[in-house]
């Protein structure tokens, strides 16, 4: 671990080697993989916008952000809500559990909460974008174009793909199965299970606004 901190220049600090550890004690490895190269491409994005860590954001919040923001898709978070809250959640507990300040609480669950909400992070604080864009970047290949030569290739050394979508289908397909609820309607939960083929028995659009204030002049 302290070699790839080193090498890409991760915070090294007592709050994200615990964010580290969390993210590859509870994640199946593929998910870790992908949680680290979400920040390593998330923080480079930024750095071609000018965003510096350390200067425009907190990049110690990036780094937990990053690290945890699929803690919803595990045992231990897989609770009632849309995995994105779930996970948020999580990550709230482990930061107050960290003795971290609530303000600093409040930007990484956000962070965590809206990073498959698209339009919605790009125009909020840069830990909370940055958090958005490395996912996009990692799962989707989204402004890859955008990285420094050579860079991805780093990255991908040093945390491979072990999976295909870094197993995020299955683990998001099993939960709606056990619990249809974590599939609102209209989220990429809902959507990713919709396009997997799962019969999610949800009421469409048209149907919801005939249901609603019926007998209503």
């Amino acid at each position: 671990m302290a070699d790839t901190f080193a090498e890409f220049a991760m915070p090294d600090t007592d709050l994200t080697r615990a964010a580290y550890d969390l993210a590859f004690t509870a994640e199946q490895r593929a998910l870790a993989h992908h949680s680290v190269r979400v920040y390593l491409f998330g923080r480079a994005l930024g750095e071609a916008r000018g965003l510096r860590p350390g200067d425009a954001y907190d990049d110690e919040l990036l780094f937990v952000a990053c690290l945890l923001h699929d803690m919803g898709l595990t045992d231990e978070g897989d609770g009632d809500q849309r995995f994105e809250v779930d996970g948020a959640d999580v990550a709230a507990g482990f930061l107050e559990g960290q003795g971290v300040a609530p303000d600093r609480v409040r930007v990484v669950w956000e962070a965590i909460a809206l990073h498959t909400s698209v339009g919605i992070p790009q125009r909020m604080r840069p830990e909370i974008a940055l958090t958005s864009a490395g996912a996009g970047l990692d799962v989707a290949g989204l402004h890859a174009d955008r990285l420094p030569e050579g860079y991805a290739d780093r990255v991908h050394a040093a945390y491979p793909r072990l999976e295909k979508g870094s197993g995020l289908t299955h683990l998001v397909v099993d939960q709606i199965v056990r619990k249809p609820a974590k599939a609102p309607f209209g989220s990429l939960p809902y959507e990713i299970a919709r396009q997997s083929g799962v019969d999610l028995k949800v009421p469409s659009w048209a149907e919801q606004l005939e249901r609603a204030w019926s007998g209503v002049a």
